[in-house]
């Protein structure tokens, strides 16, 4: 059991872990040990998480999303079997945490007199300066 939250807890049955080969640092024993870890988490038919907080999940995970609602997260910073499931489990955790917390609203504000002002001038410069720019009559 993935314990998130005092209310939240991932049961053993919503994860599938799959072990594979992992490319990077380890010589030889890349190409005999299967250290990365694939960690699958069924989140759409997860009873643990509540629907907003669902979408919120599928908007944060991006292309780690499949088609079948769950979350896919890959591991294989370390040369450790272990140490990859754990970490693997601990950027699950961390974002179902992330979700958790709604987005604040947005406070809808008007633009001050002085910021009005600064802008329309500097508009005005940036006007006369290519105002400015032209061909130039040879007669005067």
């Amino acid at each position: 059991m993935l314990h998130i939250t005092d209310t939240i807890n991932i049961h053993d049955w919503e994860l599938t872990e799959q072990f594979v080969r992992a490319s990077g640092p380890g010589g030889q024993n890349v190409n005999k040990v299967s250290s990365a870890v694939e960690l699958r988490f069924e989140a759409e038919s997860s009873p643990s998480l509540s629907a907003p907080v669902k979408t919120r999940l599928r908007r944060l995970a991006g292309r780690r999303w499949t088609n079948e609602g769950a979350l896919v997260i890959q591991c294989d910073e370390t040369r450790s079997q272990a140490r990859n499931r754990d970490i693997a489990r601990e950027r699950l955790a961390a974002l179902i945490k992330q979700a958790l917390t709604p987005p604040k609203r947005r406070i809808a504000t008007r633009p001050t007199l002085g910021s009005k002002k600064r802008r329309l001038k500097a508009k005005k410069l940036r006007g006369d300066v290519k105002a400015m720019r032209g061909k130039v009559d040879p007669e005067s």
